[in-house]
């Protein structure tokens, strides 16, 4: 298992929609591994957030993971990725083929439940416990 964990939009959004705290769900599962993010799944879960103590709460927590930077060269490899992609008839949204290329840049895993990201070849993906969300 790679030691940083890049967790999925998807999964803070049903943790949310399942009335449980993605702080403390994630937070306690990571254990010693490093959580990391990106702009575009801080965007997805921050503007979905219904209160302003919880979008301060989870930004709170977003602040201190790993945060992997976009450049020139990221946007680079990530058209680069998505066109790989197509070539092979694996088209899968652009805002996966971001969080994947933050992931691939980090040499992270995904936490994820979200299959788009199962067609990406050397992605490792780790499918979060049912019991999270029930």
């Amino acid at each position: 298992m790679a030691a940083d964990i890049m967790v999925d939009s998807h999964v803070y959004i049903d943790l949310l929609r399942a009335s449980r705290d993605p702080i403390e769900i994630v937070g306690e599962w990571s254990g010693t591994r490093n959580l990391a993010i990106c702009g575009m799944i801080r965007m997805e879960v921050l503007r979905g957030v219904k209160t302003p103590r919880s979008y301060q709460n989870l930004a709170n927590f977003m602040d201190v993971m790993i945060n992997v930077r976009t450049n020139d060269s990221f946007w680079d490899e990530a058209a680069a990725l998505a066109w790989q992609l197509d070539r092979k008839g694996k088209v899968i949204p652009s805002q996966d083929i971001i969080i994947a290329t933050c992931a691939i840049r980090l040499g992270a895993a995904i936490l994820s439940s979200d299959a788009h990201f199962l067609v990406i070849d050397g992605l490792e993906v780790i499918t979060p416990p049912t019991e999270w969300f029930s």
